[in-house]
């Protein structure tokens, strides 16, 4: 018999209160569709892994996780529009404008976007402590340096990758380590390396992913970064330079881990999360790099 995850019912608990009869019900399907069922979690999971690191895992700080997600499956929707990457499938199923129309999969994410906040606004009520949520995920969302200002660096005529990674992923990682640090009531700041760290791997694994992997491997298209000549730190790097670049930013990212209670959990934990979504250095031959100047090291 399976047990019921947590994280997953509460997330199922905040989605019947951020739509309800007053939702048109192919918008409210389009939005269980973004959400449900979903991928590893790993946002909302490092935020409430951070506040149990201090401690029992306070009240709300479940509310603080889900905010994360919403957000989170609201920028894939978003991400996935014909207008940016044009996907027809994401978690190895139609993707949400492939599935209801792209004016939904906009309204989508924009309801999921808002409801984040709902969600946010509700805990605080209860939990004003948690007020400087709403600020940190702001920031993450916003465009002066958050997923809003990733999406807009790939309609630029250049960028650097670093700053464009840290905008499009890491900003939502460091997010998600800031509002555990705020529900388990410590300094947000002293957590933020490890966001950083944490979003920087995951993009260049990403980047990874999208130059070597298949489509039934990460369930949704590859080689799109090629095919719209945006930043990949594979293709600057090459593969061999950019499997280094992510060990050692994983390694970075365990090493910031500051002090508290829980501090070897939690880096023990975050071993073993890595070791599931992380791709192990392959041997590889023969894939496409770009002629420009790569990278600093």
């Amino acid at each position: 018999m399976s047990r019921t995850d947590p994280l997953e019912t509460a997330l199922e608990r905040a989605f019947g209160r951020v739509v309800g009869a007053q939702t048109p019900p192919r918008l409210m399907a389009a939005m269980h569709h973004a959400v449900f069922p979903g991928g590893a979690r790993i946002r909302p999971r490092v935020a409430l892994a951070v506040a149990a690191a201090h401690g029992p895992v306070p009240p709300r700080a479940e509310s603080l996780a889900v905010a994360i997600e919403f957000v989170h499956c609201a920028s894939l929707v978003h991400d996935d529009l014909p207008c940016f990457d044009n996907a027809p499938v994401r978690r190895g199923r139609m993707s949400v404008h492939a599935k209801f129309g792209e004016s939904l999969a906009v309204l989508a994410g924009d309801g999921l976007i808002v409801g984040a906040f709902e969600v946010l606004g509700h805990a605080i009520v209860e939990q004003p402590r948690l007020a400087g949520a709403i600020g940190v995920l702001a920031a993450a969302v916003g465009a002066n340096g958050g997923l809003v200002a990733g999406q807009g660096w790939e309609d630029e005529p250049s960028t650097d990758v670093q700053r464009y990674h840290h905008a499009k992923t890491a900003a939502l990682f460091e997010a998600a380590v800031c509002m555990g640090a705020i529900a388990a009531k410590v300094d947000p700041a002293q957590w933020r390396p490890v966001g950083t760290a944490l979003g920087e791997a995951y993009q260049i694994a990403d980047d990874l992913g999208d130059l070597i992997s298949t489509p039934t491997e990460l369930g949704k298209p590859v080689g799109q970064d090629l095919i719209h000549d945006r930043p990949n730190a594979a293709l600057e790097l090459g593969p061999e330079r950019a499997f280094a670049r992510l060990e050692a930013t994983l390694a970075r990212a365990v090493d910031a881990v500051p002090p508290c209670p829980g501090q070897d959990e939690f880096r023990e934990w975050l071993g073993s999360a890595c070791a599931r979504l992380f791709p192990r250095r392959p041997v590889v031959h023969h894939l496409p790099v770009r002629e420009e100047a790569p990278l600093r090291a």
